[in-house]
């Protein structure tokens, strides 16, 4: 399966899985496409997503299903269906048990951290051996606090939200495994989009969740270094290379300060799908 690095691709498209119509594209326009069973499938319409799931294969090699809940019934259906498919990277929501998840064997998991237990429990469930990513979610977290929006009117997230976010992303990189941003719901604002982006491929995630496709091009984007990231870059590189302690710029050059040249050159690449 294409390992989740930002180096394979940082944006994550969410795809209806009763809209087997859009599969393909979905999987055309991102890096992963999430065949959502969840969310985005309807009580009444989850019996047909099942089948169009299994009636409908695409390359599992990038794909992502998002099962229902633990908690629910309807977790036991999706899983039942899985073990016959190709598919074996799948993204569990409102994930608070580590000793559940961790018992998905067969399955690798992307555990979504949306609740304010899920989100405590983040450092347990990274452990777990069945886990590879995880990611957070805002608007259940609020639900589960009985707030009413994780935002505030400029759209920058409120501090709890900004704080569950951090504790996610900490609890992945800390058991080196994959960490995704949550998704923005407006996906005509560009510059949120742009903002969180940047901020979240600055910061350690290896990925960001997309809604919309008109969304995959500026995660790309935001993922690429900056001309200016890039000259700074080459240039602690060429000036590590001389015998002993290094400046540049009248500051050390020390190891933290290689490794973060080192991750900004490897993230130069061609930008795919604009």
């Amino acid at each position: 399966m294409k390992p989740l690095t930002p180096e394979s691709g940082p944006a994550y498209l969410f795809c209806p899985a009763d809209r087997p119509d859009r599969y393909h594209k979905a999987q055309d326009r991102a890096d992963f496409v999430i065949l959502d069973l969840e969310d985005a499938v309807a009580p009444a319409d989850k019996v047909a997503a099942r089948e169009a799931l299994a009636n409908n294969p695409i390359d599992p090699d990038n794909v992502i299903v998002r099962i229902n809940a633990l908690t629910s019934p309807h977790s036991v259906e999706d899983l039942d269906v899985l073990i016959s498919l190709k598919y074996r990277r799948i993204m569990v929501p409102k994930a608070e048990d580590a000793d559940a998840i961790g018992n998905l064997t067969g399955f690798e998991v992307i555990a979504l951290c949306e609740t304010a237990r899920g989100v405590l429990a983040a450092p347990e469930i990274a452990s777990a051996p069945t886990v590879v990513g995880l990611m957070w979610g805002a608007e259940d977290l609020i639900v589960s606090l009985g707030g009413r929006s994780s935002r505030h009117e400029d759209g920058s997230y409120r501090d709890v939200a900004r704080q569950a976010r951090s504790l996610v992303l900490l609890a992945a990189r800390a058991h080196d495994k994959a960490a995704i941003d949550a998704v923005v719901l407006d996906f005509s604002d560009d510059e949120i989009l742009t903002r969180e982006s940047i901020d979240a491929a600055s910061s350690g995630f290896t990925g960001k969740a997309c809604i919309h496709p008109k969304q995959v091009p500026a995660v790309r984007r935001s993922w690429q270094p900056t001309h200016d990231q890039l000259t700074r870059a080459r240039s602690v590189m060429a000036a590590s290379r001389g015998d002993g302690a290094q400046m540049l710029d009248g500051r050390m050059i020390d190891a933290p300060l290689l490794r973060q040249a080192e991750t900004i050159l490897r993230a130069a690449q061609p930008v795919v799908g604009d």
